[in-house]
């Protein structure tokens, strides 16, 4: 049976391991959406993982949710991110950008006043942090069909600039609640235009955006996240025969593709997982979702169960740069310092120790004070 520190080949890489690290939002970038050199550092740390999986990266300015995220829509924007690939790579690291498109999860104070768009003019319960306080979220315009092909070229651009900048592939973000997943969800897709009604139809801007990337950068390059059912962000798929039938059209449309994965944010239990992978036919990532905190044994549990090729993991790799070591070493992880999780500078960010006492550069420390 696989082991989770023994290789894989994933698309066009050759992993050391299969722990990935999971995508997770830091707020850290600095004006105009531009990665940080604390990114640089952030990411270079972690290069021991299998696979990096970056936080989520706006393809267009519209598509910003949150305050301070980065994007890979400008000159400067790729400029920052060919530093953060370049410190990877010197470290002997993999890293992906994964394309986020926030759809109604936004609100204009946290994009130059940009509006808000959706699948449909569905406003989501609750509120977003602003820069003047939460507020809660607009009402989106729904965008036109003759809008989405310009929307899936946004992704195609996207995925085109994190080529340019020496990152190793994309992510397309379909899960938690996100423009993609929001075309996914009959609560939040009430389009009668052929991309909307039914299961296939709900999934064809998905497999539209999907395609434009693959077939921009090669799909060997390309990987989907997903989360059928994961309630994020307020988004309602309670139908269980609506939505396997979702995700079935979905990933029947992409996998002749032959993309490098699809990663799959689920509860292992779940029957939909064994159903999709088999549909998918190529690597499976996994990550088990926000409930639990995803540990050693049920990592090497899935991997060894057949049931990942790869596991997805998130806030160990926030406090443990050095996740992969201290899980090969059965050695105890630090601590996540929740408030600093997001925004700020080194602190709680590139700090955390290392096995070896190692922890932020003094550059990094002179840049925060």
């Amino acid at each position: 049976m696989p082991e989770l520190f023994e290789p894989v080949t994933i698309g066009k890489w050759t992993l050391p391991n299969r722990v990935v690290m999971a995508p997770m939002t830091r707020t850290r970038a600095q004006s105009g959406g531009v990665p940080s050199e604390h990114a640089a550092t952030y990411y270079r740390q972690r290069a021991t993982a299998g696979l990096i999986i970056t936080e989520g990266v706006q393809p267009s300015a519209v598509g910003q949710g949150y305050g301070n995220t980065p994007g890979l829509h400008t000159p400067a924007q790729v400029d920052g991110w060919r530093q953060v690939a370049d410190a990877v790579h010197e470290a002997g690291g993999r890293i992906v950008a994964q394309l986020m498109h926030a759809g109604r999860i936004a609100h204009p104070d946290n994009k130059n006043g940009l509006e808000t768009v959706a699948p449909s003019a569905v406003t989501a319960e609750g509120t977003m942090g602003t820069a003047t306080g939460r507020q809660p979220y607009p009402t989106p315009r729904a965008l036109t069909t003759d809008e989405l092909p310009l929307v899936v070229d946004e992704f195609r651009q996207a995925a085109q600039a994190a080529v340019d900048a020496g990152l190793d592939g994309v992510e397309l973000h379909g899960a938690n609640g996100y423009l993609l997943h929001q075309f996914l969800a009959p609560a939040t897709n009430q389009r009668t235009d052929g991309y909307g009604g039914s299961p296939a139809a709900r999934a064809r801007f998905v497999a539209e955006a999907v395609v434009a990337a693959a077939q921009q950068i090669g799909p060997e390059r390309v990987g989907l996240r997903i989360s059928p059912a994961n309630g994020a962000n307020g988004l309602i798929e309670d139908d269980p025969a609506e939505t396997a039938a979702t995700y079935r059209a979905l990933v029947d449309a992409i996998a002749p593709l032959g993309l490098a994965f699809l990663h799959l944010s689920i509860d292992p239990a779940d029957p939909l997982l064994a159903d999709l992978s088999a549909r998918f036919g190529g690597p499976v990532v996994v990550n088990t979702g926000f409930a639990t905190v995803t540990d050693l044994e049920t990592a090497q549990s899935l991997v060894r169960g057949g049931k990942a090729a790869a596991v997805a993991v998130g806030r160990p790799f926030i406090a443990n740069p050095d996740l992969v070591r201290r899980w090969q070493e059965s050695a105890p992880l630090n601590e996540v310092d929740q408030a600093t999780v997001y925004g700020g500078g080194a602190h709680g960010y590139t700090d955390y120790p290392t096995l070896d006492g190692g922890s932020v550069s003094a550059a990094d420390v002179r840049q925060d004070g």
